[in-house]
């Protein structure tokens, strides 16, 4: 059955609260992506911290292609750090783009070889586990705040109070 309106809305609803969740949560998130990620799966990689994907990776914002716009995964889009022009490309197109690609708009930090995916994700990992944890959470936890300053002057002084 397809479904209603308030379904639909219910469902964006917990969406946002997981990716909302990714960004405020303590920890860091790696988002790991070996195939696909289209809409949400996009939108998951987007508000995940860190992300790696294979050589064979494909990304994209596929909604417009059955008649919707992805909306929710738009806002991951928007605040990512993607430039405009190739945003609204994905996103008024619904075209994938390959790993380089991805990397090169910055939906990705590291493109490597499928067989090596697994391993170089629990590197990263361990590499930040090592670190103090306290560390890590407020380093994660200002970078954002710094990112959502107005002005250099302000960032300046959220740095300094840290």
């Amino acid at each position: 059955h397809s479904q209603t309106k308030e379904e639909t809305t219910e469902l964006f609803k917990k969406c946002s609260d997981v990716m909302t969740t990714l960004r405020t949560m303590r920890q860091p998130s790696i988002a790991r992506v070996q195939g696909i990620a289209t809409a949400a799966g996009c939108q998951l990689v987007l508000s995940c911290d860190l992300a790696l994907c294979s050589a064979e990776a494909r990304f994209g914002m596929s909604g417009i292609r059955v008649g919707a716009f992805c909306s929710t995964p738009a806002v991951a889009l928007s605040r990512s750090g993607v430039p405009s022009k190739q945003a609204l490309q994905l996103l008024l197109t619904g075209d994938l783009v390959c790993a380089e690609t991805a990397l090169s708009y910055g939906i990705i930090g590291k493109v490597v070889d499928g067989e090596l995916l697994e391993e170089e994700t629990l590197s990263l990992a361990r590499k930040i586990a090592a670190n103090s944890p306290h560390g890590v959470q407020l380093g994660k936890q200002l970078y954002y705040q710094l990112d959502d300053c107005g002005t250099l002057e302000e960032a300046y002084a959220l740095a300094t109070d840290k």
